[in-house]
């Protein structure tokens, strides 16, 4: 484990940055970026050439709304016609992306071989307006994946205090359904004894989603697209706030690249591997992500002015 003020970039911006969104970039709190100076260096960054990329498991809908817009108004589009510049999204971990340009979110692909079936879709839908649309609501926008989210008027105790009961009614429809599907150590199979499908919580939502799904995959859709543009940087870094998001950088180092991950919730533990693990002292999700952008931006201003 190390700072991020420990590394030092070399003379030219040899950098590449894979961001999750909910905690490094977006409060999870708000759902919004709370912190000024993030906009303004990741605009920064992208002015100086550092391709970027938002790896996430949110719509692409949000994060038009809830980074690209707030982005477009502090310069992105002036910066994304910088020779050099570019930036990509991937979304629901993997299974939508596109590309991003100074005119805001090119048309959305979406892999459809991962979606879960309409009837199963349909019935979550109802399972939260009836039962559960006190602490959660469904996220219309997911195009390939179910998402129920925390109210944003609710604590996360209490959702916490519910999300279990919520996950069992999922687990049970899903196998009504005959959706083969798992939830941690539960396993229940479809009739061709497969499970191509995970109910998955995180601290402000469940998903349920297929099991192709998850950041390694983004990492890997977003170097492919930066690899069509031409030369990629060597070095990179990825942050997030999940055990799931050290996946992007497992993907890279995996292929070779020189990759360390920002950690912004190391209190959920700091996992063992083969690359360094940068955490921001005691500042976690966006606060460390605004800390993990100014070191940045301050250290390739220097070597770029």
């Amino acid at each position: 484990m190390t700072s991020s003020a420990a590394s030092t970039p070399s003379s030219s911006p040899d950098l590449g940055i894979l961001f999750d969104v909910d905690g490094p970039i977006a409060s999870p709190e708000t759902r919004t970026i709370a912190i000024e100076s993030i906009l303004d260096d990741i605009v920064t960054l992208t002015r100086l050439g550092v391709p970027i990329a938002f790896i996430t498991g949110r719509s692409d809908a949000f994060i038009r709304d809830a980074v690209i817009t707030p982005l477009l108004a502090r310069g992105l589009a002036e910066a994304l016609d910088t020779p050099g510049a570019r930036m990509f999204g991937v979304y629901e971990k993997g299974a939508t992306w596109s590309t991003i340009s100074s005119d805001g979110l090119g048309d959305v692909v979406i892999d459809e071989s991962v979606a879960p079936p309409a009837a199963l879709i349909d019935e979550i839908r109802s399972l939260v307006e009836n039962e559960f649309s006190d602490i959660v609501f469904f996220d219309d926008t997911k195009r390939a994946m179910i998402s129920v989210e925390q109210r944003t008027d609710v604590s996360n105790d209490d959702f916490r205090a519910r999300r279990d009961a919520f996950d069992d009614a999922a687990y049970d429809a899903a196998i009504r359904h005959g959706v083969g599907v798992s939830h941690g150590d539960r396993r229940h199979p479809d009739d061709s004894g497969e499970t191509p499908f995970r109910l998955d919580p995180t601290i402000i939502s469940t998903d349920i989603e297929s099991v192709l799904l998850d950041k390694d995959r983004g990492a890997r859709r977003a170097l492919e697209h930066f690899l069509s543009l031409g030369e990629v940087p060597k070095r990179w870094r990825t942050i997030g706030d999940s055990r799931s998001d050290y996946k992007m950088a497992d993907e890279l180092h995996a292929t070779g690249y020189d990759v360390s991950h920002v950690d912004v919730r190391p209190s959920d533990g700091i996992l063992e591997k083969p690359y360094d693990v940068i955490v921001e002292g005691d500042l976690i999700h966006d606060e460390a992500g605004a800390a993990f952008l100014r070191h940045w931006v301050t250290e390739l201003g220097r070597t770029t002015a």
